[in-house]
């Protein structure tokens, strides 16, 4: 007896879209039904149901994520495989939590679509408890594929509270996702801490973590709530967990495990309720090998993992990234935001972006300093960055800015100049150096010409700490 064939509904409001999906879906020997619009397909749906069903995201009339909303109640457990032109983390994670079985960006491969499908057909169980979607989120932004697996990782790990270690180089996003994963999780109302383990001193990381009691040792003059009294209910984000000493590694061991610690200097055992999500750009695999990180924190560490691409593998994201970026540093220079020729944005895409994500961060404010006119082209593109501009070029390019600047200033206000100037010059300056130095004071201190303590008061005083 011939097995029965697989009925796959498809919504899109694109007829080449629904065209293309049929006639590959019926070459894999299923059956088919199109329409142009959610609310068509809610009628038909309510005398029987296909085995998946296949949906856009925005349509004329009722959305994909709105339709969603209403098949979870009406029929719970009917995959659903979202696709869309708009693949940014919002939508991922609505689809995700709103019961869909899989995201599935435009364009996408059509042999994809069918494996997914029938993967969808073999789903077995219903849907999970559906959390209320957070209001703010995170500012990820990214069409790579490998951006669009990160995007998985967060939706799927929407309703979870499981342990997660982020990887990935410097600079390419790994916080932004550890706040995505809390945003999007049960606990995205309770807190989020961060603590970048590698910028503060070892020996003093352990009262940051789990605090101390009054005169626990010298210079302790009151009780301090450590990091994870602090996060208690919410999440605790440990980044650059590969630099944390032996001694440290064992005791957050014995908080994963146990759920309590003491207090540096304390008598009682405190108990807490704390996600960790960690962070590296190192891998741990092979310091676990040479006895540099516990072999079983880090197992108890990478319940799931998830890659943070650097840019260069993400070439097609660095136009919309540049966009968004200059569009914020002409808003914080309160300037219209700067455009880009296309020879220039040719240089920029070709350029390697050791500093990821956080050095082209850094890039767009440069170049909206330094860029004379509203359209930045490749001579105004430093040599640093790909370009061909000479030193000597840029020291004239940017002191001559500046004087403009300083004119128009004298003109429009009476506040004197280097109130006005100094703090985002420092600001500015300590930005690359922390960046170039990947988050080590010692080294961007260096770079700077300041002792660590100097660095660490300027850093306070502009709100950069």
């Amino acid at each position: 007896m011939a097995s029965r064939r697989l009925n796959v509904w498809i919504v899109d409001d694109d007829q080449s879209v629904r065209w293309v999906l049929e006639k590959a879906l019926k070459q894999a020997d299923m059956e088919t039904r199109a329409f142009e619009r959610a609310e068509h397909l809610l009628e038909a749906i309510a005398e029987e149901a296909p085995d998946v069903l296949i949906t856009d995201v925005r349509m004329p009339g009722m959305s994909g994520l709105a339709l969603l909303e209403r098949l979870q109640s009406s029929r719970p457990g009917l995959p659903i495989i979202v696709i869309t032109a708009h693949s940014d983390l919002e939508n991922a994670v609505a689809a995700y939590k709103g019961g869909a079985f899989e995201y599935l960006p435009k364009p996408f491969d059509i042999d994809e679509a069918v494996d997914l499908v029938h993967k969808a057909a073999r789903m077995n169980g219903t849907d999970p408890e559906v959390g209320e979607t957070p209001s703010a989120m995170a500012s990820m932004i990214g069409q790579a594929p490998a951006m669009q697996e990160v995007f998985r990782s967060i939706g799927r790990l929407a309703g979870s509270s499981m342990t997660v270690l982020i990887t990935g180089e410097s600079g390419t996003g790994k916080e932004l996702v550890a706040r995505a994963l809390h945003d999007h999780s049960p606990r995205g109302k309770k807190p989020f801490v961060a603590l970048n383990t590698s910028a503060i001193a070892s020996e003093l990381l352990e009262s940051e973590l789990f605090g101390h009691e009054k005169g626990a040792f010298t210079g302790a003059e009151v009780r301090r709530i450590g990091r994870f009294e602090q996060a208690d209910g919410g999440t605790l984000f440990l980044d650059e967990i590969g630099d944390m000493s032996p001694e440290l590694q064992t005791r957050l061991l014995r908080v994963l495990a146990e759920s309590e610690f003491y207090r540096v200097g304390g008598q009682t055992a405190i108990k807490v309720d704390v996600r960790v999500i960690a962070a590296t750009n190192q891998d741990l695999a092979r310091a676990v090998k040479e006895s540099r990180f516990r072999e079983d924190l880090y197992h108890r560490l990478n319940v799931i993992r998830i890659n943070t691409p650097p840019l260069r593998q993400r070439r097609q994201d660095i136009p919309m990234l540049l966009q968004h970026y200059l569009a914020e540093a002409g808003q914080e220079l309160g300037a219209p935001p700067k455009s880009i020729d296309a020879e220039a944005l040719e240089a920029l895409q070709a350029f390697n972006w050791p500093g990821n994500v956080r050095q082209l961060v850094n890039a767009t404010r440069r170049l909206t300093v330094t860029a004379p006119g509203s359209v930045i082209s490749v001579q105004d593109i430093p040599a640093d960055l790909g370009g061909t501009e000479s030193p000597q070029h840029g020291a004239k390019e940017w002191t001559r800015v500046l004087a403009a600047w300083a004119e128009g200033q004298i003109a429009s206000s009476e506040e004197p100049l280097l109130d006005t100037a100094l703090p985002e010059f420092e600001k500015t300056l300590i930005e690359i150096a922390m960046a170039r130095s990947n988050g080590r004071r010692q080294e961007a201190a260096r770079l700077l010409g300041w002792g660590r303590n100097t660095l660490a008061r300027k850093m306070k005083a502009l709100h950069l700490d």
